[in-house]
This record gives C-alpha cells, sequence and structure tokens, in this order.
C-alpha cells in the first residue's frame, strides 16, 4: 500500500515533510471510553507513527451508543484491545498496543516516554497521576472532560493540573455528540502540535451549549509553575 496515496490529503494540507515527521512520533491515549476510543479513530488514521491505548476496562452495553469504536459484539471485551484490532484494520502504518493496566502500573513498570500524553479518563485522581508523571519527565499533555452539555480542554505543558479541586467527582449523563466534540478539539491540539504548528499552551477551554443551544467557549490561563 502506498503511504503518500493512504494520507494524500493530509499531505496536501502540510506537506510531505510534517507528514513523515509524524512517523517518529508515539503518544499514548489513557482511556478508551467515549473520549478516547474517538481520539483513537481520529489520531489512529493520522501517521503518527506509535500509539499506545491504556486501558482496563471491559465493554459495556451502557457504553455503546456514545463510545464509537464499539459494536455489540464487543461487549465484555477490553476496550483497548478492541479499539487497537480496530485501528490495526484502518491504518496498515500504524504501530498500536493495547495495555489493560492501571496508568500507574503502567508506568512504573515499564517507566514509558512519549511525545504526547492524552487524558481520556473520567476520574480526576488518574488524571493527578498523570500530570505528575508528566511533569516529572516533562511531556506536555492535554486534558480533557465533558459532562451533560459542556466540555473542558487544555494542552498542559507549564500549568500544573493540581490548581483543580481533586476529588472522585462522579460524572452525570452525557450523548455522544458532546464527547465527539470535545474529543475532537482535544485530537486537533494534539495533531497541530506533533507536526510542528502552533499550539496555544496552558489556557482551558472550556465550552458548553447555553439554554437556547448556542456554543459558548470561554478561555482561561491557567496558571504556570516552574519545576
Amino acid at each position: 500500500m502506498n503511504e503518500d496515496a493512504y494520507f494524500k490529503r493530509q499531505i496536501a494540507l502540510w506537506g510531505k515533510e510534517k507528514q513523515r515527521a509524524l512517523r517518529d512520533k508515539k503518544i499514548a491515549i489513557i482511556g478508551a471510553g467515549g473520549l478516547g476510543s474517538s481520539l483513537a479513530l481520529a489520531l489512529g488514521t493520522s501517521g503518527i507513527g506509535t500509539i499506545d491505548i491504556v486501558d482496563f476496562d471491559t465493554v459495556s452495553l451502557h457504553n455503546i451508543h456514545r463510545q464509537v469504536a464499539f459494536t455489540l459484539e464487543d461487549e465484555g471485551q477490553f476496550k483497548a484491545e478492541v479499539t487497537a484490532a480496530l485501528l490495526k484494520k484502518k491504518n496498515p502504518f500504524l504501530q498500536v498496543n493495547a495495555y489493560t493496566v492501571p496508568f500507574d502500573l503502567l508506568v512504573k513498570e515499564h517507566g514509558m516516554r512519549y511525545d504526547l500524553i492524552l487524558d481520556a479518563t473520567d476520574n480526576l485522581p488518574v488524571r493527578a497521576e498523570i500530570n505528575d508523571y508528566a511533569r516529572s519527565r516533562k511531556i506536555p499533555w492535554i486534558y480533557a472532560s465533558v459532562e451533560s452539555f459542556n466540555g473542558q480542554v487544555c494542552f498542559f505543558e507549564d500549568a500544573d493540573f493540581k490548581v483543580f479541586n481533586i476529588s472522585d467527582h462522579q460524572p452525570g449523563g452525557i450523548a455522544a455528540p458532546i464527547v465527539m466534540h470535545i474529543a475532537s478539539l482535544q485530537a486537533n491540539l494534539a495533531l497541530r502540535y506533533l507536526v510542528g504548528l502552533p499550539v496555544v499552551k496552558d489556557k482551558l477551554y472550556y465550552l458548553y451549549f447555553n439554554e437556547e443551544g448556542e456554543l459558548i467557549t470561554q478561555k482561561f490561563n491557567m496558571p504556570k509553575v516552574t519545576l
């Protein structure tokens, strides 16, 4: 299969040099649920060389309506493994690995190194773990959360996630379109960064639909903390 033909439309966007630079990039997607499966589909066919998908959860029936990588046949299987298998069918140029262990155990045992980490969890303590690991290794990471008709995204480089209140908050109701919307913003920031295009860092994007159904975007500078 011809790689240039496969990525033809992206090459038209930013040229062969940037497209080929993606081959050497390695990223991690932590979580393979709503955000994670959408991120995997958006980034898994982009030309990134290696993607690790980290999630120890299995597919439940209530996941399938909003977690776009799964079908009814996948119920009971590991989300990371199902998603990785799908990406292998879509992109022959990708090295994709599924890890069905918690993030802290993965990095403790393997000490993984990445160009970028993408948070696709719904768990504040795990995000704090991602933050600590990323800051200790000077790896940028992109936080995202989504609930009801709102979501947040932030490209963390110098700011510290721990300015948030770390609690065991459980997410409420949700529908597929807002999940895909937030994952799309997250994936666009990731690709721009990985190909060397400008990206605004350490700024929190808060998006929500108001009572009239209008999409509102607010932006907040995150306080920077040096190691």
